[in-house]
């Protein structure tokens, strides 16, 4: 998987870069990643170096004609810039004119891609008063931060701004660089959040995360900032030429590669049933104590979910009093006699814009493994394919995790159907799996004795 796959780019978005630990390798990655049209800039500065990154570059001045200068690019990579200085830099293009580029790109559906602070070339950094320089109208902002500063003292060889990084990480100088000031940081409105626009998607690049030891505390870290943010991205980047040599290095380990993509999972339980063959609600029958709801909800909660929606329609009342212990969201389904698809949409309806897949999860399926929720999830990460479900002794099991590129379809859905109408339209990360309680639901009065008497 590649970055722009990663980040879920579409071809003709603006996107703006911040924070630090391989801010520029990120931008060119992309950018060559696209392989079209691709304008890059900068609110900020670029090295005078950085500018052979691009297959050109030219000098924006008040006068230049934007519209033409889009028009008549058709290929490659193109960096707008505006002047030099006398510290070997060059500076962003006049705001009037970045408006310019923008409407231009838009209207050819040219990706646009702008660099909007500095950090020294450091993993890490906060902020100051004037960063980021984040123009209003863009689509994304990517914040990066590497992973190369955990473990080194919080100094100036690996923070920039270091007071600022301080405060806002609640930490000390010289105390040992932890997750936790990372999270703390990504997660400040004056630190990683400075300056994203509120309607721009958020998007977290945890960078150097060179070994697996560093990319499972990038994965912790990731877990905590998929409520505020739409993606986290570990990764560890090498922007290359065509031959494949390194021309910004951000400390290499080879090519770059992307190891997780993390984004919030939701899981939405059908619940909405009348249970007729059962003849009594099923959600609510006891098992080990607790309803059978309880037992489902529990594997969700169980592996880190932290938004759990519950479809009711018959019984709504009954179930929402069953569970009172467990913090869930609770969705009513007034069309519940039509069929399993109104439930579907009911729980797509209420999934949170940032949900980047739903795991639907069945309210008579006690038995489901956390393990498998948790498998699903990570393959997921690793995968964003579009369907992901169990496979055992050759059977579609339960439960199944759809990727966000489906839910369109899904809402298309009707009558008393479920997802599996999408398996012939995407491709499907089949998970072989020996449980056979991933098959088995409860309809029955026989099939809850079984369950009872520990057949299952």
């Amino acid at each position: 998987m590649n970055l722009m796959q990663a980040m879920r780019v579409i071809p003709g978005e603006c996107i703006a870069f911040t924070g630090a630990g391989g801010k520029t390798t990120a931008l060119f990655t992309l950018a060559q990643e696209l392989k079209g049209p691709v304008l890059v800039t900068t609110t900020t500065h670029f090295g005078l170096d950085q500018l052979s990154l691009a297959d050109q570059n030219l000098q924006v001045s008040i006068a230049t004609d934007i519209t033409e200068v889009i028009n008549n690019f058709s290929d490659g990579i193109l960096l707008l810039w505006g002047q030099k200085d006398e510290q070997e830099k060059v500076s962003g293009i006049p705001e009037r004119k970045l408006e310019e580029v923008y409407l231009a790109s838009r209207e050819r559906e040219i990706t646009l891609l702008i660099e909007a602070d500095g950090s020294r070339q450091l993993p890490l950094k906060a902020p100051a008063s004037h960063e980021p320089a984040i123009p209003p109208f863009v689509d994304r902002v990517v914040v990066i931060a590497g992973l190369s500063a955990l473990g080194k003292p919080l100094n100036e060889n690996w923070v920039h701004r270091i007071d600022h990084f301080s405060d806002i990480s609640g930490s000390d100088y010289g105390e040992l660089i932890t997750q936790s000031m990372i999270v703390n940081a990504l997660k400040h409105p004056n630190g990683g959040l400075k300056g994203i626009p509120q309607n721009a998607r958020r998007i977290v690049l945890l960078n150097h995360a060179e070994d697996p030891n560093i990319q499972a505390k990038g994965s912790r870290i990731a877990n905590q900032l998929t409520e505020i943010y739409d993606s986290v991205i570990v990764a560890s980047l090498l922007l290359l030429d065509e031959s494949k040599n390194a021309i910004k290095e951000d400390h290499r380990i080879g090519e770059g590669r992307i190891f997780a993509i993390h984004e919030q999972i939701t899981a939405v339980i059908l619940a909405a049933g009348k249970s007729e063959r059962m003849g009594r609600t099923k959600q609510l029958l006891p098992w080990k104590g607790k309803p059978l709801l309880w037992h489902v909800v529990q594997a969700a909660i169980g592996v880190g979910i932290k938004d759990v929606i519950i479809v009711i329609g018959a019984d709504g009342e009954k179930i929402r009093n069953s569970i009172p212990d467990l913090r869930v969201r609770y969705v009513n389904n007034p069309d519940w006699e039509l069929g399993q698809s109104t439930s579907l949409k009911a729980g797509l309806a209420a999934l949170h814009p940032r949900s980047g897949g739903v795991i639907f999860m069945l309210a008579d399926q006690p038995q489901v493994s956390p393990t498998l929720v948790r498998s699903m999830i990570e393959k997921h990460a690793t995968t964003l394919a579009p369907i992901i479900a169990p496979l055992v002794d050759g059977q579609r099991g339960n439960p199944v995790l759809f990727d966000q590129i489906t839910f369109d379809d899904l809402m298309m859905v009707q009558g008393d159907k479920g997802g599996r109408e999408l398996f012939s339209r995407y491709p499907v990360e089949w998970m072989d799996w020996h449980d056979a309680s991933a098959l088995i639901d409860i309809d029955t009065g026989a099939d809850y004795q079984r369950l009872l008497d520990g057949e299952y």
